[in-house]
């Protein structure tokens, strides 16, 4: 596999401001120049996770214990995300990132991959990029996607709501019976008690984690029916939004950190290491956004503190930026066996909701940095910041 060199293309945000951009920074030149940073270094690094001999994305880019980075595996899904970032570029700048093709050109590629995949995920991320680029298969990639949702009596939380993304996406106003009722199926997990989506949507599942929802759970369908009510209005979906938004904000970290685990009967935090850099810098100001911009409430005191973690993470005293390599590091881990603790309190919050063994914090410090990052990263902070619509 050889993955493309590291290369110069145009960058940045430089001297592009978005609305976006503008609106997140409110005067604030670090704000500002934290943005464009962060446009600079994802545009620059995604040649480099471009596998030229398959024409895919890789999973990730890894540094071993020697300092080497290599890369690892492929992933339609990231690719899909990126074609979604990649969207807002010029045809150059779209070039240097697809080892010369375009990204409806290089859609066509994922599009094919789509056809019969058996990802739920997989198929909704392809539709909804397709939609965007205005390519001519989207509504195979669609059908596949709703073939697989209709199969699915516990599908999750995060693959349904690209789905939603993907029907909210779509021209005319064909689909808008569909995309309401795949966004009720959406709703039918939230709690308007706890204020969060759970992990899966349908029947509850045994287990120690069957109450522990994540992140992206919050994230992606605070997007989806963000969107879906900005295309044709839907009240119900846009009130969750703003509920789960007001959540997830409300337990933000005192240093601007995205918490992971949540306890989807109360909305509390379980566990909140990792600290994923992809949460700071895109996914939580991509849907906060998108909930303002369809008429929500806005949240840019969060979104600001939550892009300072990026400058300087205090649980390690430096930023997950690595201009030099034109890459962002994945997460902040805590020390320990990997997920022990994740799973530990989520035994603990399965037997008493209120228990969280916090006593456990000063053996297990969050100090750890993993040093992978994975394409869909970069492009959601494309998608994030230069977006246009």
């Amino acid at each position: 596999m050889e993955a493309n060199p590291t290369s110069p293309p145009p960058a940045s945000a430089g001297g592009r401001t978005t609305a976006r951009i503008a609106r997140t920074s409110a005067g604030d030149a670090h704000t500002r120049e934290l943005i464009a940073r962060l446009v600079d270094v994802s545009q620059r690094g995604l040649p480099r996770m471009f596998d030229r001999d398959e024409r895919i994305f890789v999973h990730c880019l890894r540094r071993d214990a020697a300092g080497t980075i290599a890369p690892e595996g492929q992933s339609l899904r990231y690719s899909a995300i990126v074609l979604l970032g990649a969207r807002w570029l010029d045809d150059d700048q779209q070039r240097a990132l697809f080892a010369g093709e375009t990204a409806r050109e290089f859609a066509s590629r994922a599009l094919a991959h789509a056809r019969d995949t058996d990802d739920l995920g997989d198929a909704s991320l392809c539709a909804w990029a397709a939609f965007e680029l205005g390519h001519p298969d989207a509504a195979r990639a669609l059908e596949r996607a709703l073939a697989l949702e209709s199969k699915q009596a516990s599908p999750f939380t995060v693959e349904l709501a690209w789905l939603v993304s993907a029907l909210a996406a779509a021209p005319g106003s064909s689909r808008e019976g569909t995309a309401r009722r795949i966004a009720h199926r959406l709703l039918e997990g939230f709690s308007a008690h706890a204020r969060v989506f759970p992990h899966r949507v349908g029947e509850p599942r045994p287990g120690f984690r069957a109450h522990v929802a994540c992140f992206a759970d919050q994230v992606y369908p605070i997007q989806a029916l963000s969107r879906l009510h900005r295309r044709y209005g839907a009240d119900r979906g846009l009130d969750a939004a703003s509920l789960c938004a007001a959540q997830i904000c409300e337990v933000q970290g005192e240093g601007g950190q995205w918490w992971w685990h949540y306890d989807a009967r109360t909305g509390a935090v379980v566990e909140g290491y990792p600290v994923y850099s992809v949460h700071q810098d895109a996914m939580a100001p991509m849907c906060l956004l998108d909930l303002e911009e369809a008429g929500g409430p806005s949240f840019g005191d969060a979104i600001r503190r939550g892009l300072q973690w990026m400058a300087e993470a205090p649980e390690i005293g430096r930023s997950l930026i690595d201009d030099a390599e034109s890459v962002i590091w994945r997460k902040v881990a805590r020390i320990g066996p990997n997920k022990s603790m994740r799973a530990v309190r989520a035994a603990a919050s399965r037997v008493r909701e209120d228990l969280r063994l916090r006593f456990l914090d000063p053996a297990f410090p969050p100090r750890a940095v993993d040093w992978e990052s994975r394409p869909y990263h970069p492009g959601w902070v494309l998608h994030t910041w230069l977006n246009e619509s």
